[in-house]
This record gives C-alpha cells, structure tokens and sequence, in this order.
C-alpha cells in the first residue's frame, strides 16, 4: 500500500477526510494511476506519535485527490530512541545514499558536519540547496520505509557547533580505529536504554584527526570500535544504527 506525508492542514472533519495535494496528487494520478475506491496511508509530518491513518480514494478534483477515513492504527514503528547522526560531509553523491539509508533504518535526525578532513565545503547558498535535496530524499525514504515522521535534514554544522548540540543527549559514541575492543563496544551499546537520545559521530573519508577525537573525549563523547576492519564513511553510521536497532528493538 502507497504511504504518503501530509501536513495537519490536509486533514479535516477529525480525521473522516484528507486532501492530497502538489507532487503527490501528481504522484497519484498521473504516476500510479490510482483510481476511486483504492487505499492509502498518511502519516502526518508534524506528529511523531506514530498514527498511520488509511483512507480510500473518495474522488478526484482538478488539482487534489479526495480520501475519506477507513481506520486509524498506532503502528509503532519509530526506535524507542532517537538516533541522532552526525556525519562528516562526504565526497560527491555518497551524502544522498548516507541519508536514503539512516532513513531506512529508523535515524529521527541527520546533522551533515563539517570536519577538519572533509574535501567538501560548501557556502551557505550551495548548502540550503543541498539541504533541500537531502530533505526530498529523506522524505522518500521515509514514505518507502513507512516511517511515522519524516527525519529532518539539518544545515551543516561544524564539528565544534555538532558537539555542543549532542550535549543535552544521554549517548554519545563515536568511532575510532585506537578505541578499546569489541567487548567494551558491547557493554556501551547493551547498556543504552530505550528513550534515550543517542548522538553518533561519523568522520569523512580521512575520518577525524587526533585533535578533534580529543576534542569530542573531552566532551564526553565514547570512542567505540567497529571491529577489525575500517569501514568507509557511507559504512560505518549504518553498522551503528542497526546494532542499535537490533539491540532496541529486541
């Protein structure tokens, strides 16, 4: 079944109707060629407590599609936690897969940061443009997912200005060639408790220098390892977020 983000707007008579509007009208009629009396399923972009609301194509009008409610379902599918990814600005289009993905696998939060290592920079201009393809590519995600929300994309921030903001969060880990072995990454990762907010810092390509490794100790922020092997930058954020997920959702 075809899952769709609307804005509280789009939804009137306590939930008995729902209007489809823009891309996704378009998406509707002309793409997937729905007709009257077919189902789909929204979930609305400024509510995260997880509804999933399914409507039946009631009719079609110039510029919108019509639904009428058939139920509503708590589907629960957000992590009990928030996963909040910092990842350092990667070459050319890796960025857009690194998004795709954390979507998949139940990231709340993608912050793009910028490090001393990093080949991209990227001015206030190019990155609002960015920014914004990023954004359509998580909602993509997110509908393709059946997420209940659609994870923001932040602007980029530098590594200084990501620190400070993953202060207020209970976890904070971070991946290091030099960290302790795999049974001390274990205990950290066995010891998260769902509801906590977990920040995760992925360097870029040449990952990050000894300075700003200290700088994120020093910030409280827990080196772990990713076993014996050295993971690219588009790897390692999705080993994380799925040992979390197992280990959350288990």
């Amino acid at each position: 079944m075809y899952h769709f983000f609307v804005d509280s707007s789009q939804i009137t008579n306590d939930f008995k109707n729902v209007e489809i509007t823009g891309s996704d009208f378009n998406h509707i009629a002309n793409v997937l060629r729905m007709r009257i009396g077919e189902q789909f399923s929204v979930s609305i972009r400024d509510d995260d407590t997880g509804k999933e609301i399914f409507y039946e194509i009631e009719s079609f009008n110039e510029a919108s599609v019509i639904g009428k409610l058939c139920f509503i379902e708590e589907v629960g599918n957000e992590l009990p936690s928030k996963i909040y990814l910092f990842q350092g600005l990667p070459k050319v289009d890796k960025m857009e897969r690194i998004i795709q993905k954390a979507v998949e696998l139940g990231a709340f939060q993608i912050i793009p940061t910028s490090t001393k290592r990093c080949v991209v920079k990227l001015d206030e201009k190019k990155a609002q443009a960015k920014v914004k393809r990023w954004q359509a590519i998580s909602e993509a995600a997110a509908k393709q997912s059946k997420r209940a929300i659609v994870p923001e994309v932040t602007m980029p921030m530098t590594l200084k200005q990501a620190v400070e903001y993953a202060k207020a969060m209970e976890v904070k880990l971070i991946p290091y060639e030099n960290a302790k072995g795999m049974e001390v990454t274990k205990e950290i990762i066995e010891s998260i408790k769902p509801g906590e907010n977990i920040a995760i810092f992925i360097g870029p390509e040449g990952g990050f220098s000894e300075e700003e490794i200290a700088m994120c100790q020093d910030n409280g922020i827990k080196p772990i390892t990713l076993g014996k092997r050295i993971l690219r930058t588009e790897t390692a954020g999705f080993a994380i977020i799925s040992w979390l997920m197992y280990h959350l959702e288990g």
